[in-house]
């Protein structure tokens, strides 16, 4: 196994862009990364992203950014509204929304699985691709109904009190989600126990990506 590090060091700090579909994608898919990097690098920008977050899920979108970012040297919040399940018929619409995230200039992306089942999700990932074409792209997974978990090949592990912390923000701050089935932390804790195995990680615990086209 061979272990690398991204470069804190890089002037004016490094700068990470986190594009969701819904309100809760990011924090599940990559929450305890990025509460991880920005304990230990000495200074993060991070650009937010939802791209669907309307009513109700906008305010605890922004709470809980807020929370998981509360480290960061500076943050950009923004959410839009666009059409849940519908992403594939708004491509063009979602297109030119993430056309205006370049000017952030992110050093790390990171966004959703191709592979992903749920058509919001993987729209999502295409169009980052199709915007971020000469970026480190770090494609997170949601666990789900529809059984599309897979075999990852990038792996942080996260201490316990990290993982702690990540599932402690997602229970506060997403009201509306804590009657379904799958938002408990059960499910949370397990997958970071799984990839922790996987990676071998000392706090047997870890988030995993699909690093589609990584340059060393």
């Amino acid at each position: 196994m061979i272990t690398l590090s991204l470069d804190g060091s890089k002037q004016g700090g490094l700068r990470i862009l986190c594009v969701g579909a819904h309100s809760d994608d990011i924090e599940i898919g990559c929450g305890g990364t990025m509460l991880r990097l920005l304990q230990s690098l000495p200074e993060v920008h991070v650009a937010w992203v939802v791209l669907s977050a309307p009513g109700v899920r906008e305010a605890e979108a922004r709470g809980s950014a807020e929370a998981f970012l509360s480290g960061a040297a500076s943050r950009s919040i923004q959410c839009f509204d666009f059409e849940e399940s519908f992403f594939p018929w708004h491509g063009a619409t979602i297109k030119r929304s993430m056309e205006s995230l370049k000017s952030f200039e992110p050093d790390v992306v990171f966004s959703h699985a191709r592979t992903d089942l749920h058509q919001d999700h993987r729209q999502t990932a295409e169009l980052t691709w199709n915007t971020f074409r000469n970026h480190l792209v770090l494609e997170f997974e949601i666990p789900k109904y529809d059984g599309d978990l897979g075999s990852p090949n990038v792996f942080f592990p996260l201490a316990e009190d990290v993982c702690a912390k990540k599932i402690a923000l997602l229970k506060e701050h997403f009201g509306s989600q804590r009657s379904k089935h799958w938002f408990d932390e059960t499910l949370f804790s397990s997958l970071m126990r799984l990839r922790g195995m996987e990676c071998c990680s000392p706090s047997r615990h870890a988030e995993a990506f699909y690093g589609r086209k990584v340059v060393l």
